[in-house]
């Protein structure tokens, strides 16, 4: 089998040997240009690289750029693809990227065009994966021979697989001396019913094996059902703004041939769009084309000024001969949603700024005005899951210079008020109360985790404390074990991810799902301080959590509060009932300190004043003042 024969050549000098990169010379514009032009359905590959974080999948699109001459060997700068720099930062994947491909060194001496489309790994970006499958017809599935089969590894392998794409399963960095090939492979013949003898070793970082894979590829990888004589259709898969273009629109042509001045109906809205440019997405700059045939993956400019305008999964055609889009696509749902106010309280024009040119490029976040009676006004914005929003907070301050206040985040709920109605409840101030509901649903996922077996047990009590319910559980091993369970979303919204990697010393992955909904028993869980309600500090949590959380706000608000010559009672509360209490005692005065002796009556008569006095001021307390930086320890999510 090829992964023997790789796993036996390591020991006979092949480790760290690169292939023979010097026949692959990078292409001109002009022949890059010719090339597309005869280049026939049956020669193109659009694939994809699905795998789980940090299981090399930036690290192979490198090298296969390199075998085919986009980009120079050696390059100082690894993970091309990934240039934002929150995804450098990180070292993940955050935005699919795709790059075209001219394979020249082949058997035949005819060139192959492949498009690469490198995809993101961590489950808040799955809509990112599941749309860029959309357009191919092939799955590089890569796993890494170290840490085997993972949580994202399954969910993004079933992705490909209803999309009935031909999945070529690859173990990376065998070069490594911990890597166990046999117990990956088995790992993968059980959860994914591979044959041992499909599966391809490499190591993407030293080039060991890449040409054996891409061998796989052209043979495993079928041509697109695609003709350059039938009528016009183009899928459009992707989209981002551009500041000096607009919006330009990643695009596949599935019949027909495209040309720059036609015309383009959108079957999503209606419109006709002309289009004013065709490019070629290359690592380093995008080569103009004069067109793009059946089969082929470009960018195109059609003009469009707002992102919304480019429905991900929308059909362009020629006006003349309109065609039906394609079934299956889904705008993303947002799964937690939170507040973000400026931290500067007269920064809401540039925090909305920022937002409003954010969403251009990311048309995954959900974005509401809302108004503080404490912070002021701000936004509430839906996202993808906790990293998702990470990640949105942390490019508002790199790319846009915008400092942002978060909250504690909450899950959309579902309630059916009296009248009938269902209304969606995004914020403690949109819960109903009392009768004004007759049921509250929230939202349920299918989670998965992928632990060894020694930590099975802290799992599943973690999963079993947090109202989960077991679905299923598999062996990947003598060693590896996965479980799946029902969980509310509520539950994982927070520290769930953290909780998970610290029980497992972390070895543990996990991947979830939606799973419906089910009768939510929540509570608003708000602060008082001194008997006045603290609005901006109210939030929605789960009813058994409530006292637990109640306490933790209250000590957290206690610990910001400077003393005052009075006592402030903080109070946590669910409706009218308290959960919690912290008292900030008053700071006492020594007015005795200057009386070294002298009668007693002195002592007695600067004592009593002080009570007096200090009893008329608890008499009138007033607002006791709330730094703004008590607000965002308490609001902001527990780390």
């Amino acid at each position: 089998a090829m992964w023997r024969l790789s796993h036996r050549s390591r020991g006979a000098g092949l480790l760290g040997r690169r292939w023979a990169s010097s026949s692959a010379q990078p292409q001109t514009s002009a022949e890059l240009v010719r090339i597309m032009d005869e280049m026939p359905p049956e020669r193109v590959r659009n694939f994809c690289i699905v795998a789980h974080v940090d299981h090399g999948k930036s690290t192979l699109a490198d090298r296969l750029m390199e075998m085919c001459g986009a980009v120079g060997v050696g390059v100082d700068r690894a993970q091309l693809l990934d240039d934002l720099a929150v995804e450098k930062e990180r070292g993940i994947t955050v935005k699919a990227r795709t790059v075209s491909l001219i394979h020249q060194n082949t058997s035949d001496g005819l060139p192959y065009l492949l498009n690469l489309i490198d995809t993101p790994g961590h489950v808040d970006f799955s809509y990112e994966t599941s749309r860029s499958i959309a357009a191919c017809q092939g799955a590089l599935l890569l796993v890494d021979a170290c840490q085997g089969v993972q949580a994202q590894t399954v969910a993004n392998f079933w992705l490909a697989f209803e999309q009935n794409l031909s999945i070529t399963p690859v173990v990376n960095k065998v070069d490594l001396p911990h890597a166990d090939i046999p117990g990956t492979v088995e790992q993968m013949e059980a959860v994914f019913g591979v044959e041992a003898e499909e599966v391809v070793a490499i190591s993407a970082k030293t080039g060991l094996g890449t040409t054996e894979l891409l061998g796989a590829l052209l043979e495993r990888t079928p041509p697109p059902a695609a003709s350059r004589d039938r009528p016009l259709r183009v899928l459009l898969f992707d989209s981002w703004y551009d500041e000096y273009r607009g919006v330009l629109c990643l695009v596949q042509v599935l019949d027909g041939v495209l040309s720059v001045g036609d015309q383009l109906l959108s079957a999503a809205t209606g419109k006709t769009y002309p289009l004013l440019q065709i490019e070629l997405m290359r690592p380093s700059t995008p080569v103009a084309l004069r067109g793009l045939y059946a089969g082929q993956v470009g960018c195109i400019s059609l003009g469009m000024k707002h992102i919304v305008e480019a429905n991900v999964g929308d059909m362009l055609s020629a006006p003349s001969a309109p065609q039906a889009p394609l079934e299956g696509f889904k705008r993303p749902q947002p799964m937690v949603f939170a507040g973000f106010y400026p931290s500067d309280e007269k920064g809401f024009e540039a925090l909305q700024h920022a937002m409003g040119r954010f969403c251009l490029q990311d048309g995954s976040v959900r974005v509401e005005s809302e108004h503080s009676p404490t912070l002021g006004r701000g936004l509430r914005c839906g996202f993808l899951g906790m990293l998702h929003m990470e990640v949105v907070q942390q490019r508002l301050e790199q790319e846009h210079g915008v400092d942002v206040i978060v909250t504690a985040p909450t899950v959309p709920l579902e309630a059916t008020l009296s009248d009938g109605s269902i209304v969606s409840i995004l914020s403690p101030e949109a819960l109903p109360e009392g009768k004004d509901a007759l049921e509250l649903r929230e939202p349920l996922v299918k989670v998965t985790l992928i632990t060894p077996t020694a930590h099975l047990g802290a799992i599943s009590q973690l999963c079993i404390g947090r109202s989960g319910e077991l679905c299923g559980e598999s062996y990947l091993g003598p060693e590896r074990v996965m479980v799946q369970y029902t969980l509310p979303l509520a539950e994982i919204a927070t520290d769930f991810h953290d909780r998970v990697k610290t029980l497992s010393q972390g070895y543990a992955s996990l991947d979830y799902e939606s799973a419906g909904t089910q009768p939510a028993d929540v509570v608003a869980l708000g602060l008082k301080v001194n008997g006045n309600a603290v609005a901006a500090l109210t939030r929605i949590v789960r009813r058994p959590n409530a006292e637990r959380m109640g306490r933790e706000m209250a000590m957290r608000l206690k610990a910001e509060l400077s003393r005052q010559v009075y006592d402030i009672v903080i109070q946590a509360t669910i409706g009218s009932r308290i959960v919690a209490r912290e008292t900030i005692r008053a700071s006492r005065k020594d007015v005795l300190a200057k009386c070294y002796g002298g009668d007693v009556s002195r002592k007695k008569k600067l004592l009593e004043k002080q009570k007096a006095g200090k009893k008329k001021r608890q008499m009138h307390v007033g607002d006791v003042p709330i730094p703004h930086g008590a607000f965002v320890k308490v609001l902001t999510p527990a780390k």
